[in-house]
């Protein structure tokens, strides 16, 4: 086992003890055990699993950094949500915001923000289910 800490810059940091944790990097997907060599990496918009306590958790990440060293893990990310924790009524209007601001033709509208909005809000619907 290790610790895994999750820091958003919404509420209080989470640290759970985990067995694995789960995640998709730009170089694919990683599965850390304990002892794991020292790490830093990227995290994708993804989800994040995790057994703690014999139970596996799914988390929907918005993305982030990754750190491993001694036993102990950190990830930052602007959100880190749990099955439970995804409001599955909010990620559908997010993702209805953005799709339709990708059907836009306003030239104003940043395609790129949208599309990662988009990423995000199909993530947390995924993770949800």
């Amino acid at each position: 086992m290790f610790t895994l800490n999750m820091i958003t810059p919404h509420g209080k940091p989470r640290k759970v003890q985990t067995v694995i944790c789960n995640l998709v990097t730009p170089q694919g997907q990683m599965g850390i055990l304990a002892h794991h060599m020292p790490l830093v990496t990227m995290v994708d918009i993804s989800m994040m699993t995790t057994i703690e306590n014999g139970v596996r958790t799914e988390y929907a990440v918005a993305g982030g950094l990754f750190f491993f060293k001694d036993n102990e893990a950190t990830i930052l990310s602007d959100a880190i949500e749990s099955e439970a924790e995804i409001d599955v009524k909010r990620a559908q209007e997010a993702k209805e915001r953005a799709e339709e601001r990708l059907r836009s033709k306003d030239p104003d509208i940043d395609i790129k923000r949208a599309e990662i909005a988009l990423r995000k809000a199909i993530n947390r619907i995924n993770v949800s289910q």
